[in-house]
């Protein structure tokens, strides 16, 4: 069942419908404020929050065929209120520790997996050195997938604006590992 029609049920009294539209994109939802924040709990409420406006502003929703634009939408928008309710940059308990360990190549470290979850760990301290509107454009295009139109529709901003905050943002993410001693075949892994 598309979530347009999960909608036009809801709106008829269906709320199984809309309990479907939460499974449906709780974990998108989730990984997409896990990726902004860093952390489990604040990706946690976000996306409670995100669902709850939804249930209360389905019915404004004109075009139930652009759904998807509009629950990121209001993902973002919570993710950035938050960002500034907090009037402070998000840290990572990793920034607590100060400069990110350096990580060298995998091939000659007999633990991958370790080694694969500090690196995690270093990319996500990365992208949060990144100004808001060029992370939430870099965690939308590189881990959800998502294309430059789509994005553009979501953030309500001109395509060209999305992919220059992308390539800033990328651009940024490079300068960082170049200074945090990390090679590139290392990042490859992750």
């Amino acid at each position: 069942m598309t979530d347009a029609k999960l909608i036009e049920n809801f709106r008829k009294g269906d709320t199984a419908a809309f309990n479907r539209l939460v499974e449906r994109w709780q974990q998108r939802i989730h990984r997409l404020a896990y990726r902004y924040f860093a952390s489990h709990d604040e990706a946690m409420e976000i996306t409670q929050k995100t669902f709850i406006r939804v249930y209360h502003k389905l019915n404004t929703l004109d075009d139930t065929e652009q759904f998807n634009a509009w629950i990121y939408r209001i993902a973002n928008n919570l993710c950035l209120d938050e960002t500034k309710r907090a009037g402070r940059r998000r840290s990572s308990p990793m920034e607590a520790l100060g400069k990110p360990p350096v990580a060298k190549g995998l091939a000659s470290n007999p633990d991958r997996q370790v080694e694969k979850n500090e690196l995690g760990s270093i990319l996500q301290l990365a992208l949060n050195q990144l100004p808001p509107e060029q992370r939430i454009v870099v965690i939308m295009k590189e881990y959800e997938g998502l294309k430059f139109r789509e994005i553009a529709e979501i953030l309500e901003e001109p395509e060209n604006t999305v992919k220059s905050r992308l390539y800033y943002g990328l651009t940024k993410l490079r300068q960082l590992f170049n200074q945090w001693n990390i090679e590139s075949e290392a990042l490859r892994y992750e």
